[in-house]
């Protein structure tokens, strides 16, 4: 049984209340709420006495040691080398500047390899280094009937010229869960990198980069229950020669050398409090044990809240629903109500029932161009997190009706 009561304990922000009404978060796509343990690491490395790195004194020793354990704690959930994980400021930082530093790898005639799938975050990075290196980029399509990928003409669109592949784990829009293992593999058959967005999948599945063999792994700490901290997880070998834009005196060693300036200490101690937070809802030896058993005890209770937004919403005539029907998926659903803009939807959400509902593009505006949506402002777009209940998900399926058969008599 998922301890609900007790997670959403761990949650400050959900006894919020906005005119004597209880706040309803469905917007953790955009960004989970913070778990009280990662506020409270933030707050005791802050209150204990912060300082920069390497000195002599205790506080700077403590930092140093506190920021070992954080690439230690990230490593046991993403299942990579501590050494590999760069913290920064957020998952689109990090791509830019890692695009930059690729540069020399890159020249005129390369290809690139992007998805219609993808966040921009994804796309626009390697885009630039693309357009600067003279490179040709390829997208592997999208099938705007499933809404997953095409990958049956891998082999046509990867070739001998790729020298970087990009791909989701996961859409934030649809929550289309992708194979990547044929993508990475051909990769792999013609030598070029891989990099994979992680920063939606993160938060609802269990991750192994050395299982998953890609060279780049992205997400940010702000997307599982923490801060707005960004993380970088680079394979050892291509780390140690990627020459990286950094001032002179800076560490050359990795993984510091891709972490430029002073980094957000306080932040990074809150991402230990988020993985603890994983961490005590599973079991076993090993902290990596515990943290792939609580990933499991996350995806089973928000599996059985999507199935039931997921058949509520097929339920509607007026509404479309942009989900793959089977397949593995995460717990967010876009979509959009004939006849009205999706910013209107959200603002009577919001207004009427307190319920934080996004809309837009999301930065997904390939797939949002390919499928049409910008004519009503974009998607609708409802997201779990495992501090949601059935409960919720009842009152979300009462008020989406009310809209519906208000607007409704509104027309005739």
């Amino acid at each position: 049984m998922f301890p609900i009561e007790q997670v959403r304990e761990r949650f400050p922000a959900l006894s919020r209340k906005d005119n004597g009404r209880q706040v309803i978060y469905f917007d953790g796509p955009g960004g989970t709420q913070m778990v009280d343990y990662a506020m409270e690491s933030m707050y005791r490395y802050i209150r204990n006495g912060m300082a920069n790195l390497h000195g002599t004194f205790n506080t700077s020793a403590d930092t140093d040691a506190m920021l070992d354990k954080a690439r230690e704690a990230v490593a046991d959930l993403l299942g990579c080398q501590a050494n590999e994980v760069a913290f920064g400021a957020n998952m689109t930082t990090h791509a830019f500047a890692i695009a930059r530093s690729l540069a020399g790898f890159i020249k005129k005639g390369d290809e690139i390899v992007v998805t219609e799938l993808d966040h921009r975050a994804n796309v626009d990075p390697w885009i630039t280094l693309a357009r600067d290196c003279g490179a040709t980029i390829k997208f592997i399509e999208m099938d705007s009937e499933t809404f997953t990928l095409n990958l049956a003409d891998l082999e046509e669109i990867i070739t001998d010229k790729t020298k970087l592949v990009a791909a989701g784990m996961s859409s934030n829009v649809t929550g289309t869960v992708t194979d990547l293992k044929p993508i990475i593999d051909r990769a792999r058959e013609v030598g070029a990198l891989a990099v994979v967005d992680a920063v939606h999948g993160v938060p609802h599945l269990s991750i192994n980069v050395k299982e998953l063999g890609c060279d780049i792994l992205l997400c940010s700490a702000y997307k599982f229950f923490g801060p707005h901290v960004g993380i970088a997880v680079v394979r050892e070998s291509l780390f140690e020669k990627l020459p990286v834009y950094k001032l002179k005196p800076a560490p050359a060693e990795i993984p510091y050398k891709l972490e430029t300036g002073t980094q957000n200490h306080e932040g990074i101690a809150g991402v230990m409090g988020a993985i603890q937070f994983i961490e005590e809802l599973g079991h076993g030896e090993t902290r990596r044990e515990r943290l792939l058993s609580g990933m499991q005890a996350i995806d089973e209770y928000e599996s059985k809240l999507a199935a039931e937004v997921e058949s509520f919403l097929r339920s509607l005539p007026e509404v479309t629903l942009y989900r793959a029907a089977s397949g593995r998926r995460t717990p967010t659903f876009a979509f959009t109500i004939e006849g009205h803009n999706s910013r209107e939807v959200t603002a009577w959400l919001a207004d009427k029932f307190n319920m934080c509902v996004a809309d837009g593009d999301f930065y997904a505006s390939t797939m949002a161009e390919v499928l049409d949506v910008y004519p009503t402002g974009g998607w609708v777009r409802i997201g779990l997190a495992p501090y949601n209940t059935m409960e919720e998900i009842q009152k979300f399926k009462e008020a989406l009706e009310a809209f519906i058969q208000q607007h409704q008599q509104n027309a005739v």
